[in-house]
């Protein structure tokens, strides 16, 4: 017998767009939560259209909307909202990631949600909040990386500021409001207590992720800056160039770790030198002992020192490209790619399921859903007839 998902018997209602919101309600899809993912009418979710697209429609908008069913509402009709109610009514968790006041002007806020259905969790996904001087103003994740903290100090100190090559701020803020829809769940099953908000902000998302540096502000007065592929005080961490032209990114600065290593590439002297048997002393040697490991990896192609480094137990590894990825016998070991097929039967791969759960574990029953998919189906449900669908249809609301 096959364990139903954790997340079995909860019904989720999305009415977002993109990645934070859409992400959210991809994590409760992939285990086992029923997820109605309502779109306007006029197009559906951008993320349709977002990048590289396969006979019209994104290959990325396949892998966000697995698992989930599709709906078109028209929110600004009055029969459009009054089918959305209808699923709220009975639904456990809201996600949602409009601009803070959207829905309160369309007579669905949290009071009226709230009085509808008191045990609702409402997950609200903004730039930067619901509350403050800023919460009107639209915000993207590139915007809560910005005043989050994470791209001042993201690049080299000579020059402006860089991304990370994704939209790591919409996807942390999408775990942030999982991980507060799950606990808000619990408090009402435990305590007996009622649905509330779960209000992330997405710069607050990237915020959370800082680090020390509010503590180091605060009583010294310091300051992080840009520092490139090193990490001042945790030494020796960076990425070398071998003699192949390809990059390694090695991790050895654990104090016995560092000893393996010194020892691994001939360098005795450094393994027993006094003062470089802690963090503290290494990091005030930082640029000899770059220049070591440099030197010595650009000596080697890459696959010699993988080889040393594994011998010598320091954690290493290679950047790598997709294409690496999709040879690795560690990411095929452990299921990182699913097989699926596209709505023409083409055959494609695509992300795995995380985390792994031993006894319950998430997985994959469809891809993303053509637009307005499931309208018959979840309208009947609610108990709408053919011609009750055809009627709301031509007056615009679906």
């Amino acid at each position: 017998m096959i364990p139903s998902k954790p997340l079995a018997g909860l019904k989720v209602v999305e009415l977002g767009t993109l990645i934070a919101g859409p992400f959210a309600s991809r994590i409760c899809a992939e285990f086992g939560a029923e997820v109605i993912k309502v779109e306007s009418p006029d197009g559906g979710d951008p993320l349709r259209k977002w990048r590289k697209l396969y006979e019209g429609t994104s290959l990325w908008w396949f892998v966000q909307a697995r698992n989930k069913r599709s709906i078109t509402l028209n929110l600004k009709h009055e029969e459009g909202r009054e089918v959305l109610k209808k699923l709220l009514a009975e639904a456990d968790i809201l996600i949602e990631n409009f601009r803070p006041g959207v829905l309160e002007k369309l007579g669905l806020g949290w009071d009226a949600l709230h009085a509808l259905n008191p045990k609702l969790v409402m997950v609200r996904l903004s730039g930067f909040g619901q509350s403050g001087p800023m919460k009107d103003q639209p915000g993207f994740g590139a915007v809560g990386e910005s005043m989050g903290g994470l791209r001042y100090i993201t690049g080299f100190e000579d020059r402006p500021p860089v991304r990370t090559g994704i939209s790591i701020g919409d996807s942390i803020a999408a775990l942030w409001g999982v991980i507060g829809a799950l606990m808000a769940l619990r408090h009402r099953e435990v305590n007996g207590g009622q649905g509330q908000v779960v209000d992330v902000a997405l710069y607050e998302a990237v915020f959370a992720m800082m680090e020390s540096m509010v503590p180091e502000f605060d009583v010294f007065g310091f300051i992080r800056e840009r520092t490139g592929n090193i990490m001042p005080g945790i030494t020796p961490s960076s990425i070398h160039t071998c003699a192949d032209g390809k990059h390694i990114q090695i991790g050895a600065n654990g104090d016995a770790i560092f000893q393996r290593f010194m020892r691994a590439i001939d360098r005795h002297d450094l393994a027993d030198a006094p003062d470089l048997a802690d963090n503290a002393g290494r990091d005030a040697r930082r640029d000899e002992l770059y220049g070591v490991i440099d030197r010595w990896a650009a000596s080697l192609p890459l696959s010699e020192v993988e080889a040393i480094l594994v011998r010598a137990e320091v954690p290493a590894s290679r950047i790598y490209s997709a294409e690496d990825m999709f040879a690795d016998p560690q990411f095929l070991a452990r299921e990182m790619f699913l097989s699926a097929r596209l709505p023409d039967g083409k055959p494609f791969r695509m992300p795995g399921i995380v985390p792994k759960l031993s006894d319950t574990p998430g997985g994959v029953e469809w891809t993303g859903p053509q637009l307005g998919e499931h309208n018959a189906e979840v309208l009947g449900e609610l108990g709408y007839s053919a011609e009750d669908i055809a009627a709301l249809k031509a007056g615009g609301a679906i």
